[in-house]
């Protein structure tokens, strides 16, 4: 991780271990780093639980998320400031219900079932999920870089 040496300040990224290391306080080059995590990741794994099983539980999780995709999207390209604003008032307690609705399932759920593990995934990189909370240029998602760098990606192969 050689490329984030001096680099300070909050890190968008998806569930890889290996960017843990980057929040550590014993960091090499440069003071630990604040991990924002990626909700189409998180999302990613309920959805794919709802595909294979059909899980109510799944698709519930699924609803929740929306309605907050669904205000982000209503804020794209607006100033931080104004982002942070609506997210505080509108989004802000949806996550604090969908975190009691998470912490609810995980008690009735063994960890170790396939939507356990999702729904472990979640509780694991819950902190991070709400960056996009509490700062106004942090986008709620991974998706705007992916896609940006996807076509060179796409080249790269062919």
């Amino acid at each position: 991780m050689g490329i984030l040496r001096g680099f300070e300040g909050i890190l968008q990224v998806d569930g890889y271990t290996g960017y843990d290391a980057l929040a550590e306080p014993r960091r090499v080059g440069g003071e630990p780093l604040t991990l924002a995590y990626c909700w189409a990741h998180a999302r990613r794994k309920l959805h794919d639980i709802y595909q294979k099983d059909g899980s109510e539980i799944a698709a519930e999780g699924l609803r929740r998320i929306a309605q907050i995709y669904k205000i982000e999207a209503s804020i794209r390209g607006s100033a931080p400031d104004e982002r942070l604003a609506i997210r505080q008032q509108k989004s802000a307690p949806l996550a604090a219900d969908l975190r009691l609705w998470l912490t609810q399932q995980r008690s009735r759920i063994s960890a170790k079932s396939r939507l356990g593990e999702k729904l472990g995934y979640i509780h694991r990189h819950w902190d991070g999920l709400q960056i996009f909370l509490t700062d106004g240029r942090v986008e709620m998602d991974t998706n705007p870089v992916e896609n940006t760098i996807r076509p060179i990606t796409l080249n790269r192969k062919n």
